[in-house]
């Protein structure tokens, strides 16, 4: 484990949390003033869970959240350059091309495990006395608490708004007018809003997805949806209609149509570079990547670092167990809504109504 760089003396220093004497005040090359006067810190990481990470979007791993809160504390940004391997980090650092390394913490000590440049001595003091181990475990139970279903801030609804009429709910007319131009079942897309968004139009996510189908603000912008309409039922599902297009035409090398089906929602949920990675690997290794379920089993081996770590991998690390069970589970409810008739377009808007039997749980 490489620990916090300080200055060399003759003489014995007093201790930091990481273990290294605590360096003079002497300012270097690039040091603390000159990154608050610049508005910016810059850190090094390779990607893994306990790093630096792209989550839907959002960036996150222990390591990233720890450091995004000291960049807090010194009034900067913070921006982080992916590196291969721990190698190319210390070339970079030692060229100047940033102020400190991200290294993974050992689970058997609380102390950081990162590396500063040499010529940083007032970084140095600066985080001796900001760090202390109660942050590192702060940080750990927000990422635990921002990876469970507690983050997402929605009502549950039941699945079925009507099944003995064969109405799913209130938006099936939409569903139905949006699928049109992307040739989709409009029951497919039904099965993946209600695991997106459980057909609750204001649902929210920490990471800042909103409405039914759960769209970013970065997306949204892209798709040409105005942040003030993002939790207007009708148009976040027309949003999410070009943005299925979007994904199927980029995934057009996936000649068979149901497999692609299975593609498009993956990429939906983790990202298209973290699918084509997984697509990337399962070539590698004699699999087919066109087919989902061998492409599917690479998309769990991305939380592994022999896999996010291999040559073929552009995008590092991923969550690919939430991945891989979302496209499940709307296959599955897909399948049990295929016995719903399409009803007639109009009458379906308003607002959609609680489950009946509260106290019966639905599985998400």
């Amino acid at each position: 484990m490489i620990l916090l760089a300080s200055c060399t003396k003759k003489q014995q220093e007093p201790m930091t949390p990481w273990g290294g004497e605590e360096a003079d005040s002497v300012a270097g090359d690039f040091d603390l003033e000159q990154i608050v006067s610049n508005g910016e810190l810059i850190a090094l990481a390779v990607t893994g869970p306990e790093t630096y990470y792209d989550y839907r979007g959002k960036q996150l791993g222990t390591e990233y959240m720890l450091c995004q809160r000291f960049a807090n504390k010194i009034g900067v940004s913070l921006r982080v350059e992916v590196c291969r391997d721990s190698l190319e980090m210390v070339h970079r650092l030692a060229d100047g091309d940033a102020d400190l390394i991200l290294f993974r913490n050992s689970s058997l000590s609380k102390r950081l495990a990162w590396k500063i440049g040499d010529d940083k001595p007032q970084l140095v003091k600066a985080l001796t006395e900001w760090y202390t181990p109660k942050l590192l475990d702060e940080v750990k139970k927000e990422e635990d608490y921002l990876l469970s279903s507690r983050s997402v801030k929605r009502r549950v609804y039941a699945p079925m708004l009507n099944a003995k009429g064969g109405v799913i709910s209130h938006y099936d007319a939409y569903f139905q007018q949006y699928c049109r131009s992307i040739r989709w079942d409009w029951r497919l897309m039904a099965a993946q809003c209600y695991q997106e968004s459980t057909f609750d139009p204001q649902a929210r996510s920490w990471a800042g997805a909103c409405g039914l189908m759960q769209i970013m603000p970065s997306t949204a912008d892209h798709l040409g949806l105005a942040r003030s309409d993002m939790f207007n039922p009708e148009k976040s599902i027309a949003a999410a209609a070009k943005l299925i297009g979007e994904l199927d035409r980029s995934f057009s090398d996936i000649r068979n149509q149901q497999e692609r089906i299975k593609f498009i929602l993956a990429a939906y949920n983790g990202g298209a570079n973290h699918v084509r990675d997984a697509m990337a690997l399962a070539r590698k290794n004699g699999r087919d990547p066109q087919r989902w379920s061998d492409v599917s089993h690479y998309i769990l081996m991305l939380a592994q670092p022999e896999y996010y770590n291999d040559p073929v991998v552009k995008y590092g690390y991923m969550r690919g167990s939430e991945t891989a069970g979302y496209v499940d589970k709307i296959m599955q409810r897909w399948n049990g809504y295929r016995g719903v008739k399409s009803p007639s377009i109009g009458g379906m808007s308003g607002t959609p109504q609680r489950a009946v039997h509260e106290k019966k749980k639905y599985k998400i």
